[in-house]
């Protein structure tokens, strides 16, 4: 199949609604994978793991729930319509569903893409969990009764010259808000980072040091809680250490929390 010059878009992107965007065809949309999959492998090999992980594991969880049920596939056309153009569309749609041929197309595009995508979301979480397990966090100094809100010190892995990268330091301050989710009045926790500074830390200065300058300068927080984390593995920091680090922060302050 030929493709028009207009079908040669960006191959990093994914729409969330691709199986239903544009020409509904399988060749097209099998050629629109593998394009996406094969720039995804690119980021994986650097070991980029964001935002390319968390885009991996919405697309997998879309086509199961296209799957299991053909009724949502109607939630799955953009929906970024005029209300003039609602009804008419929404005739469309359902049109479009009723369908035979062009439900069979979709089908198989469904077929073909779960075991696909769901190779590389194992190829991401495979590289998530290589990086957590080399995370290390430790608190700086004695950690107080109440630690939802402190200080973070993160340290900077993407150079091989462990001397000098252990000693580049982003420091932020955390906060950690609680919510309960509606439907399942299950406790949720939401993490605020504010960044404070980057710094690059003299051999013979504490983080106890760094951790009392902050004191001084802030005195809002008397007696903070403040957690140093480290990677041993060198990687980018903003789509891979960064991200990972919220999370196990999160993670870390839940279980601190229960002791």
């Amino acid at each position: 199949m030929k493709l028009s010059n207009s079908s040669n878009k960006k191959t990093n992107y994914l729409s969330p609604d691709w199986i239903t965007q544009g020409l509904i065809d399988f060749e097209y949309k099998k050629y629109m994978l593998l394009a996406y999959l094969q720039y995804t492998k690119k980021q994986f090999d650097e070991v980029k793991l964001y935002p390319t992980f968390s885009e991996l594991l919405f697309h997998y969880n879309n086509l199961l729930q296209i799957k299991e049920n053909k009724q949502l596939l109607s939630d799955k056309f953009p929906k970024k319509l005029s209300k003039a153009d609602f009804e008419k569309l929404k005739l469309t749609y359902t049109s479009i569903l009723k369908d035979d041929d062009m439900m069979q197309e979709i089908e198989s595009v469904v077929e073909f893409a779960l075991p696909k995508i769901n190779a590389s979301v194992n190829e991401g979480k495979q590289i998530y969990d290589w990086i957590n397990q080399h995370l290390e966090i430790v608190p700086v100094g004695i950690t107080p009764i109440y630690f939802r809100e402190g200080y973070l010190f993160l340290g900077v892995n993407e150079n091989q010259n462990k001397e000098k990268l252990n000693n580049i330091v982003q420091i932020y301050k955390y906060k950690i808000t609680l919510f309960e989710k509606t439907d399942t009045k299950e406790i949720l926790r939401g993490l605020n980072l504010q960044h404070i500074d980057t710094l690059l830390k003299s051999k013979f200065e504490t983080y106890e040091n760094l951790k009392i300058n902050l004191i001084r300068n802030n005195r809002n927080l008397p007696n903070p809680a403040t957690f140093l984390m480290q990677s041993s593995v060198v990687c980018s920091f903003e789509n891979s250490i960064f991200p990972i680090a919220k999370r196990r922060l999160v993670e870390y302050l839940a279980v601190l929390e229960k002791r």
